[in-house]
């Protein structure tokens, strides 16, 4: 199908350009034109500042029934864990998969057009495997598709409750028996048109050095995306010294898991080092701010891995909100605070982190820009709303990152399909009813 979407302002090379018209077939797009004053005869228009689709390259679907709950009393990241155990003993496929689409369409309503999936919630109850051992996987991918979006499922190893320990009653749904069992079952998952499978590395706490350097291998013979968690708290770096002599950084490192298909997500508490062989390595850095906050993590040193070669992506993670712009301006605002300084990264560098260095990370590499060729995935801000209006059009960039929010998506499409129209999800009709029932039923069970 053929169609042409029209944009009141776009971005192009870095450039807000005004009147340019996106031309779509076969979900790519076959030609950008510049200078476009009106819609032309038949196109949809876009009013507003259309940028490339949002790459939300970090999440936990399941995490989003925690939302307000975890808000009460104080603690750690620790104690919140106890309470995300809780809801994830809940889950089967079938509400998984109500949960996600749910999760995934508030992720399109936000312009997210491609989604990394950190999934380790693998077996039953008990951590008996489903008839279909990869059923919570597959809810997953049928999950985004409903929803309109893509995703790369990055199947996650996890073995142990912490260097050696075996996994805890809570934990035994995530842990497959060994590194060999976990890529068998791992080579059953499947590319498909919406859909790229990677690997991941939950931690160096749940996987062993001969786990790390099997996913590791795994991801390599199939050129796809490895993610991993790495030194999100100080704990796993002292545990981790005292297991194995070295840092988690070090420990991927000697056991080949770094690179630029890697991406180490949060990256909170490096040594210098640390940065030094994640840049000479290219190996991304995911930052997820509003998590990282909310969870009193810390705050990481973007700034400093980016300068020593390290790409950056963005992530919602444990979506406390879904909201890739605030991810972006969070990254700023919170390098501000610990430096006192303003400016580290321009509108754009930070846009160009949350859509093209996100999208590669996950397996996407034809996404993320507009233009001729790449996929048809892009999103539009209004800058009429209460927090836009009134900004300079040459500005947008600026606008979307430092005022807009999630609230001001107009439009979002994947696919050269309308996902978003004017607000509104065109495959989810009421995207809060679904969350809102997807949730009780966890708590009714």
């Amino acid at each position: 199908m053929q169609l042409t979407y029209w944009t009141e302002h776009a971005w192009l090379n870095g450039v807000v350009e005004p009147g340019v018209a996106i031309d779509t077939a076969g979900g790519r797009i076959t030609g950008v034109r510049t200078g476009v004053d009106a819609p032309p005869p038949g196109a949809v228009a876009l009013r507003g500042f259309t940028l490339p689709g949002l790459a939300n390259a970090h999440s936990h679907a399941f995490h989003r029934a925690l939302r307000g709950t975890v808000q009460v009393g104080s603690g750690t990241f620790w104690t919140w864990r106890e309470i995300m155990y809780s809801i994830a003993a809940e889950l089967d496929p079938d509400t998984y998969y109500a949960l996600a689409r749910a999760v995934y369409a508030e992720m399109a309503l936000a312009g997210v057009t491609c989604v990394g999936e950190f999934h380790y919630l693998h077996h039953g109850p008990g951590g008996t495997p489903y008839d279909d051992p990869n059923a919570m996987g597959e809810a997953l991918i049928a999950a985004a598709g409903e929803a309109g979006i893509r995703i790369t499922l990055l199947d996650t190893a996890y073995f142990s409750a912490g260097f050696g320990a075996p996994p805890d009653r809570h934990q035994v749904r995530f842990a497959d028996a060994g590194p060999d069992a976990w890529a068998e079952r791992a080579d059953a998952l499947k590319d498909r048109d919406h859909v790229r499978i990677g690997a991941a590395i939950h931690s160096v706490r749940a996987v062993p050095p001969a786990g790390i350097a099997r996913a590791a291998e795994w991801a390599a013979a199939r050129r796809a995306p490895l993610h991993v968690h790495l030194s999100e708290q100080p704990a796993e770096n002292e545990a981790c010294l005292k297991a194995h002599g070295r840092t988690p950084t070090r420990l991927l490192a000697d056991h080949g898991a770094l690179g630029p298909r890697t991406s180490a997500v949060h990256a909170t508490h490096l040594t210098g080092a640390d940065i030094r062989l994640l840049g000479d390595s290219g190996t991304v850095v995911c930052m997820c701010p509003t998590t990282e906050r909310d969870l009193a993590d810390g705050i990481g040193p973007a700034r400093e891995v980016q300068l020593a070669g390290s790409p950056l992506s963005l992530g919602s993670d444990s979506h406390a909100v879904i909201d890739l712009l605030e991810e972006a301006r969070a990254m700023e605002l919170d390098e501000r605070l610990r430096t006192r300084t303003r400016g580290h990264w321009t509108a754009a560098q930070l846009l160009r982190a949350a859509t093209a260095d996100g999208h590669a990370s996950l397996g996407w590499a034809d996404a993320g820009q507009l233009e001729t060729g790449a996929l048809a995935d892009f999103t539009t801000v209004a800058l009429d709303s209460v927090r836009t209006a009134g900004t300079l059009p040459r500005l947008a960039a600026e606008t979307a990152v430092y005022a807009a929010t999630a609230a001001d998506v107009r439009h979002t499409v994947v696919g050269g399909r309308h996902i978003v129209r004017d607000g509104i999800h065109q495959l989810v009709p009421d995207v809060p009813a679904a969350m809102g029932e997807a949730i009780a039923r966890l708590r009714r069970s």
